[in-house]
């Protein structure tokens, strides 16, 4: 074998955050998180993002295939709709045919009061995270809901399906606002609902109250020196606390409002402390299997740049 003349190259640990996190990805990602982020990050086009999506697409409208790394299996999933338009949304492409043909799969599987169950039934027999059961007749779940009618409502999508659904997402929501306990993935899902709500002021009203309701509850740790003495949900992985950028992604969220600009700025700077030495972010929940972990480090890690460019910090 003839020697390469050329140089070895730099060790990881010399180079840029932004450069070790796309060795990372390179070396470990799906062509769909690949895709993803050489359009983010690389300038590259969005057809490649969409193409990739759709390897993961059903005949029946929906997103299977593990799309959603906790979910195995080839069968559809409300999560992994949720999933697919998040990855639409950050490229511009989440309405047209494709959010009809979604429409209409969640006309399907919608629950008796018109919102989605966390898991659909069809599942059933195949691997999956354990913490989320599979059950003949699932409820409502905002954890699914609430992303899906947000992001299609921010989109300008219109469809039969979203009014019931978006009622339920009132109702969930409100009742979190109200005081209701509640977790940190929770509130997620109601921020992703607020910030595409149709209804702006009813959604900046309610935000308020929820951003209230979630520092009275200590969901959201504002100093990430005492994580330790901030409560751990039930059910919840050791070290699975949530921070003020697990609520407020972008400056525009409604939930940014919740936080000063110190509590603000610790939170960040906790997310960029928190690259490892191989360039990508960790998983904070529960590791079940080997695959799910190693499948989810650079959505994670994509996740993370995002937000960090969002709020404007270099790298």
């Amino acid at each position: 074998m003839a020697r390469s003349d050329t140089a070895p190259p730099a060790p990881l640990s010399s180079l840029s955050p932004l450069a070790r996190a796309e060795h990372f990805v390179w070396l470990t990602a799906r062509v769909l998180e690949q895709h993803r982020f050489a359009y983010h990050f690389l300038g590259a086009a969005a057809d490649p993002v969409e193409a990739a999506l759709t390897a993961y697409a059903r005949d029946d409208g929906g997103f299977g295939h593990a799309l959603e790394p906790d979910l195995r299996g080839p069968v559809s999933q409300p999560l992994h709709v949720a999933h697919a338009l998040r990855v639409l949304d950050t490229i511009g492409r989440c309405g047209g045919r494709r959010a009809e043909r979604i429409c209409r799969y969640l006309t399907e599987i919608s629950t008796p009061d018109g919102a989605l169950p966390a898991l659909h039934p069809s599942l059933r027999g195949y691997p999956a995270a354990p913490w989320i059961p599979v059950v003949d007749h699932p409820p409502s779940d905002l954890l699914a809901t609430g992303p899906v009618v947000g992001l299609l409502h921010r989109n300008d999508v219109w469809h039969a399906w979203l009014f019931r659904a978006t009622d339920f997402c009132w109702s969930a929501v409100t009742r979190l606002a109200d005081g209701a306990r509640t977790h940190p993935y929770e509130v997620q899902a109601a921020v992703a609902f607020l910030d595409g709500a149709p209804d702006r002021p009813r959604a900046e009203i309610t935000a308020e109250r929820l951003g209230r309701s979630v520092r009275e509850q200590r969901l959201a740790v504002l100093d990430p020196d005492r994580a330790e003495e901030y409560p751990l949900p039930e059910g919840y992985a050791p070290g699975e606390r949530h921070f003020p950028h697990d609520f407020a992604r972008t400056p525009g969220s409604l939930a940014h409002r919740w936080f000063s600009r110190g509590e603000l700025e610790r939170s960040l700077d906790h997310l960029a402390a928190a690259q490892r030495d191989d360039g990508g972010w960790p998983i904070r929940w529960r590791r079940w299997a080997p695959g799910t972990e190693l499948e989810w480090r650079p959505i994670v890690t994509i996740d993370a740049l995002l937000t960090l460019r969002a709020h404007g910090r270099s790298f």
